[in-house]
């Protein structure tokens, strides 16, 4: 089997659901945007190279749907030739679009394509427009369908996790990120258009746009008094907060993908190899351990130790939850903790669902980059009860 190799690897920035930058900026807007950018970035590339584009979006309705994959790669440009598909793996959909389009690359069926990530949740919220859980399902598996606040709860309990741990883990988050901003750390992000309706004097609005350049969640001003005095959110005693919990945003992410042949004729260099990629199950109710599943898992596809990994992205969808799965991995302790999301994690810069898998992989593998780490990992729980994992190899 081939060598799928990511050569490019970016981001929008992310921005809050609602309140922050990009919450007038139509989610087509974001993903035609980062899919031209990604092309336009990578030397000697065209848009008639790409064969296919697999978009990870978790709520693909309204503004999102009609297969966003095939509409955005249009909007942006790209010949009718070039096809697109929308992949849903909840949490872990960017990732696995991702992995889907490096597949396709590896089994020899294409020789370049695009992975790619969008979640726009200030137009589509979480949970979409009209859920219809299934009635006779619900009435015994309840937890199917559960908040995942509820989970984080669980982990929390059953695991004992404190709430000074989550309120520290959450506090980290934001300092570490912080410095990353303001020292330019975030290479993947690139300058984004964005809309905005300001309302005019005669009480009619007027459409703006501007450029969105860095992450818009952050709060360095973030104290652990300040988190401590936050209520819980999702049971009147217990440990989950808003400040421990990651934040509901929007954005989009995109890699290219090529094959050997393709890297060599274009006289491009790689950032990195995917290495293998594992998925599990977990009781719905505790989905947040399932990157202590899968990390493992994926490691062991590769020959690999947690002690062989240079950097890790795990996505703190909740403190309790990215808490409990470092403790489980041995990633908690000197030596190893240094290697957990060293610019900061969804706390502090957003989780956009479907987008996320994508975002973090921009992220991982521009700092494998940038370290000269050998082998990155990126992992995320994922609702419904799942775990999902990727092991990359930096290309020297």
């Amino acid at each position: 089997m081939r060598d799928a190799y990511i050569v490019t690897a970016i981001r929008t920035p992310g921005c809050r659901r609602n309140k922050g930058a990009l919450a007038d900026t139509r989610p087509e807007a974001l993903l035609s945007f980062i899919l031209d950018k990604a092309v336009s970035m990578t030397n000697g590339l065209a848009k008639k190279d790409v064969e296919d584009i697999m978009v990870g979006c978790s709520f693909p309705e309204a503004e999102q749907g009609l297969n966003v994959g095939r509409i955005c790669s249009q909007i942006a440009g790209f010949p009718k030739e070039t096809t697109g598909a929308t992949v849903n793996r909840f949490c872990a959909s960017g990732l696995e679009a991702i992995v889907e389009a490096s597949m396709r690359v590896m089994v020899g069926f294409s020789e370049c394509t695009i992975g790619a990530g969008l979640e726009s949740m200030t137009f589509v919220p979480m949970g979409g427009n009209l859920p219809r859980p299934y009635p006779d399902w619900t009435k015994n598996h309840p937890d199917m369908y559960v908040s995942m606040g509820i989970t984080a709860e669980n982990v929390a309990t059953r695991y004992n996790v404190s709430r000074q741990d989550q309120d520290e883990f959450a506090y980290q988050s934001h300092m570490k990120a912080a410095v990353a901003r303001d020292n330019g750390k975030f290479i993947e992000v690139i300058p984004t258009p964005a809309t905005k309706f300001v309302e005019q004097a005669d009480g009619t609005f007027k459409k703006e746009t501007f450029i969105q350049s860095v992450d818009d969640g952050i709060r360095d001003t973030t104290t652990i008094e300040g988190l401590a005095s936050l209520r819980p959110v999702f049971s009147a005693t217990g440990s989950v907060t808003a400040g421990n919990s990651s934040q509901t945003t929007d954005g989009a992410a995109a890699s290219i993908i090529m094959s050997g042949d393709m890297v060599k004729k274009l006289g491009v260099k790689p950032l990195a190899r995917l290495v293998s990629y594992a998925t599990v199950g977990c009781e719905p109710d505790e989905m947040g351990i399932g990157p202590a599943l899968a990390i493992p898992k994926a490691l062991a596809k590769a020959g690999l130790k947690v002690e062989d990994i240079g950097l890790y992205e795990i996505n703190e969808a909740f403190a309790s939850q990215a808490l409990y799965c470092m403790r489980e991995l041995g990633l908690d302790k000197p030596g190893q903790v240094e290697k957990i999301n060293i610019h900061g994690g969804a706390i502090a810069l957003g989780h956009p669902l479907g987008c996320t898998g994508a975002k973090l992989a921009a992220t991982l593998l521009n700092n494998m980059r940038t370290k000269g780490v050998k082998y990155g990992v990126e992992s995320m729980c994922i609702g419904g009860g799942m775990g999902a994992a990727a092991v990359f190899e930096l290309v020297e």
